[in-house]
């Protein structure tokens, strides 16, 4: 039987994770992003697709050209953090299944059916990027995910050669300085989106 986690990872992950606006200047090293996506591996996906295409933007010039394709409040958030991650998509994930999922002939699942592989890559990198930020947690950082970007410029800066791939959406990375937190917003009680059926 499984022990249930503690409330000191509970909190960690859930309770008290945030979404930061900002780090302090403690660096994030590479030894800790292959640690990242150790984790991020890990997570289900259907099939284990693996459909997310992460790019970790480390030097000032790749947070600079992320920074020019997103919204003006983000913009200065993706070049000040020590870390900022493209997370993307990758619709022609089913080229990797022979090797991914060897159970099955699943690429055939999805050869000549660009609507099929298009749900699927969004939601199961969507997943990816859900696991990204627990894995994250985990590890002792904190991630600031955003949607204010313009997916079709992103999708021009860092996929122009992978034209399979586009932005799911992006997220700084760091050590979060509590200063730039907002207070808690509601988290309703099981009743208001809930039922048993």
């Amino acid at each position: 039987m499984i022990t249930p986690l503690d409330d000191i990872a509970l909190d960690r992950l859930f309770r008290e994770g945030r979404t930061y606006n900002g780090f302090t200047d403690e660096p994030v090293t590479e030894a800790q992003l292959h640690a990242l996506w150790d984790l991020v591996k890990m997570g289900p996906t259907s099939a284990n697709q693996l459909p997310a295409r992460f790019v970790w933007c480390v030097s000032q010039e790749a947070k600079e050209k992320l920074a020019a394709c997103a919204s003006d409040s983000n913009a200065d958030k993706v070049r000040r953090a020590p870390v900022s991650v493209v997370i993307g998509m990758d619709t022609n994930f089913h080229e990797h299944l022979p090797e991914l999922f060897p159970h099955a002939d699943a690429k055939s699942w999805f050869d000549g059916n660009a609507e099929l592989r298009e749900a699927s890559a969004f939601r199961n990198s969507s997943l990816q990027g859900g696991y990204f930020i627990l894995a994250a947690r985990a590890l002792g950082l904190d991630t600031g995910p955003m949607s204010g970007f313009d997916g079709g410029e992103v999708d021009k800066a860092f996929f122009a050669d992978q034209p399979g791939v586009r932005v799911n959406f992006i997220s700084t990375l760091g050590h979060g300085d509590p200063a730039t937190i907002f207070d808690r917003s509601p988290r309703p009680a099981f009743e208001k989106f809930n039922r048993i059926a």
